[in-house]
This record gives structure tokens, C-alpha cells and sequence, in this order.
């Protein structure tokens, strides 16, 4: 793969919120993914990173940790070992382990799978949605996930900066995800719950003239917290 580096501009209620920094790079067989939010003005200060390693080939989670700016330690950690089948989760000082049956995705790899999930042929299979499948308006694909299964469903197709997109709806939760029709699939627009409202994230180099523009000597991040939110209309259940 070719390494891959791009950022976005955060925005909450059309105010800027923040910046969101992507590295995506090969190593050692794996596809490492780090991703550095900085939130601030319409959001408090703070900074938020995530760190995914993933299979290319199934584009499966092989370990994930998050870890807030103030520390280097992640607070939260999951590694899915393929060898053993267990899948060990850590939060502070607490440890849990399930068993590994299936292959399961974490918040990033996840989306970086919706970048290439349109090109694989559709399977003509009535049983469990697995990768290759797409998912449409009417029937969503689901994934396995570390507490359950998300649902994600193609809504009708969209557009980011003149570009067309491919949107899926993701529950429970409720996010939304832009990915460019044309190769490479980019991730042009995200739009991500929090306890203050949607907090929509915009690649860069695609924002509108009007987009949000960054007011002077705010540069410091923080962390938004899940909440509920929905945008786009939606077709089916």
C-alpha cells in the first residue's frame, strides 16, 4: 500500500471545533493507523489519539488503543490475537478476555474498510453479512465489533464539495460516513456523535469557501464524549 496522510477541519453547529490528523503506513505486514483530534472553540480544549493496527488482506483489527493528549499510556486497549483466538481487552487497570470466533473491526479500521467495502462483489448469500458484501438501502451490512455488532446502511448517494460520495448510516449511534464514489475512495466527510451535538469532520483540501475558518489563538484540543444525533435522510429500518 501507499502511505497515506490527511486532515480535516471539525466543525459543531457550523463553528470551527478542531483539527483531525490521519496516518495510514505499512509495517511489518500490517497497516498501522493513527489519528490525532485536537478539539477546540466551539469544544473544550483537549486532544484525543487513536492508534489502530489491522489486517490488509480481511482489513480485520489486530489491536486498537486510545489515549488522551495528557498521557501516554492508552486508556482504553483491545488486541485481537489471531494465534491464541482470545481477544483481551484493558481499561486503566482493568483487564477482560472473550474468545475470538470472527474477525472484528475497531472505530478505525472500520472505516477504512467503508473506503473499499463498494468494490468487492456483492455475494448472493441469505446467511450473516460477511466482508465482501455491500450493503444497501434496504438490507445493512452488519460487523462485528468489541460489546456487539453495528449496522451499516448505504443511503441514497450523496455529494462533498461537488464530488460524489457513497454515504452510509451506522447504528447503533448514529454516524455518518462520505466516501468518495471514485478511487481512492476517499473519506471526504464524517459526522460523529458527541454530548454536545454532531461534531462533523471535513477533509481539508475539499471544504467549501464558506467552511469554518479557524479564529486566531485557539489551537488548544479536547475530547467530545458519544451522544446521539441524525442527519441525512434514511431509507428502510
Amino acid at each position: 500500500m501507499i502511505p497515506e496522510a490527511f486532515s480535516y477541519t471539525l466543525t459543531l453547529g457550523g463553528r470551527y471545533a478542531g483539527t483531525q490528523d490521519w496516518v495510514v503506513r505499512p509495517d511489518k505486514g500490517t497497516v498501522v493507523v493513527r489519528v490525532q483530534s485536537d478539539f477546540s472553540g466551539a469544544l473544550p480544549a483537549g486532544r484525543k489519539i487513536q492508534e489502530s493496527r489491522l489486517q490488509p488482506e480481511t482489513g480485520f483489527s489486530l489491536a486498537y488503543a486510545e489515549a488522551d493528549g495528557s498521557s501516554k499510556k492508552p486508556q482504553f486497549e483491545t488486541i485481537f490475537d489471531q494465534r491464541s483466538g482470545i481477544i483481551t481487552l484493558r481499561q486503566g487497570k482493568d483487564e477482560a478476555t472473550q474468545p475470538l470466533l470472527v474477525g472484528h473491526h475497531d472505530p478505525l479500521s472500520l472505516l477504512l474498510w467503508l473506503r473499499r467495502v463498494h468494490e468487492q462483489r456483492p455475494e448472493a448469500d441469505d446467511g450473516p453479512a460477511e466482508p465482501g458484501l455491500r450493503p444497501t438501502e434496504t438490507q445493512p451490512l452488519t460487523v462485528r465489533m468489541v460489546g456487539g455488532q453495528v449496522h451499516i446502511q448505504h443511503l441514497p448517494a450523496g455529494e462533498v464539495g461537488g464530488m460524489p460520495a457513497r454515504v452510509y448510516f451506522l447504528r447503533p449511534g448514529g454516524a455518518y460516513v462520505y466516501a468518495e464514489e471514485q478511487a481512492p475512495h476517499r473519506l471526504l466527510r464524517l459526522i460523529q456523535p458527541s454530548d454536545f451535538g454532531p461534531v462533523e469532520a471535513r477533509l481539508m483540501s475539499e471544504a467549501p469557501a464558506h467552511a469554518a475558518v479557524r479564529p486566531a489563538g485557539q489551537g488548544q484540543p479536547a475530547r467530545p464524549v458519544r451522544g446521539q444525533v441524525g442527519k441525512p435522510r434514511r431509507r428502510g429500518k
